[in-house]
């Protein structure tokens, strides 16, 4: 590749890092960046354009895609409600901030959706979900090869599906919502732990017999399958990405997930049928899916 070729990048910008990469025609990774998030809008947009400035070695920046908590008005590259950058009340003009700072078309997408679209790419098929296992729980969906945002940005919002109406009050208002089962705050909360992330605890007191960490994954792991055969049973996608923090579990989650789907397919013929455990696939480790997918949405600018 010439180092006048103009490359696309992607910014997965988060609350304590902003992770960009530099993405080549076929979607492979040039090369990655990271720097530490400053918050509010004028930090934000400084911490960005130094990842910008950063991947610069790879090429000539062409479009910036951009992945962002909150909510997200694609069309006009703004953000609302993404407290812990520091962006909060009126809507942030993000994308026009960061246009005028790098000289480049500017495109800003959910963090979810943009890792979904990374997730579209690794999976290699039109129809796919993502189901993000962070803080909570959220999904995302690419239908036809088009990114499915919904009517009011609200698709995928399955973390706050109410499965327990005597469950607790989840923070959206509503009670026994499935993200206070199978999301990573849900994992630490049941299983706490003061020296390793809780999911590798888990699932590695698990792996040794411990009883009562057995039946704390297996019912994670539940959880987590009920949001795949929802979304399964709702638009019937080719393939199910499982990322988020979790995720860095690798096969043993996948595994785990897969083994909770069959069970639950024990009574039916009907879900038997569907395969859904051979439609789970699980983020590769080291991937940046968010980033990834943030640098597909630029070439869109």
């Amino acid at each position: 590749m010439s180092a006048t070729e103009l490359i696309s990048v992607g910014l997965d910008i988060g609350a304590t890092k902003v992770h960009g990469v530099a993405v080549d025609a076929d979607g492979a990774i040039l090369a990655e960046h990271r720097e530490p998030t400053q918050l509010g809008p004028d930090g934000v947009v400084r911490s960005a354009a130094a990842v910008v400035a950063a991947l610069a070695s790879a090429g000539v920046p062409g479009p910036v895609g951009v992945g962002v908590p909150g909510l997200v008005d694609p069309d006009r590259g703004t953000v609302k409600y993404a407290v812990n950058l520091g962006l909060n009340g009126d809507w942030v003009p993000l994308g026009e901030m960061l246009a005028d700072r790098l000289g480049t078309s500017v495109m800003v997408e959910n963090d979810v959706n943009a890792a979904t679209l990374g997730a579209h790419l690794i999976a290699g098929a039109d129809d796919v979900a993502y189901v993000s296992l962070g803080t909570g729980l959220a999904a995302g969906m690419v239908l036809g090869g088009v990114l499915r945002r919904g009517f009011h940005g609200a698709a995928g919002e399955i973390g706050h599906l109410p499965v327990d109406p005597n469950g607790a009050q989840c923070s959206c208002g509503q009670r026994g919502c499935l993200e206070l089962v199978a999301s990573g705050s849900a994992l630490a909360a049941a299983w706490p732990s003061a020296d390793q992330p809780p999911a590798q605890a888990l699932f590695a007191a698990a792996a040794g017999g411990d009883e009562c960490a057995i039946q704390v994954r297996d019912r994670f792991a539940a959880g987590v399958a009920d949001a795949v055969r929802v979304i399964a049973l709702a638009v019937d996608p080719r393939a199910i990405v499982i990322g988020g923090g979790v995720a860095a579990l690798g096969e043993p989650l996948r595994l785990a997930v897969s083994a909770a789907l069959a069970r639950q397919a024990e009574s039916s013929p009907f879900l038997a049928s569907l395969d859904l455990p051979g439609r789970v696939q699980v983020v590769p480790t080291g991937v940046p899916i968010a980033a990834l997918g943030a640098a597909l949405l630029g070439r869109k600018s």
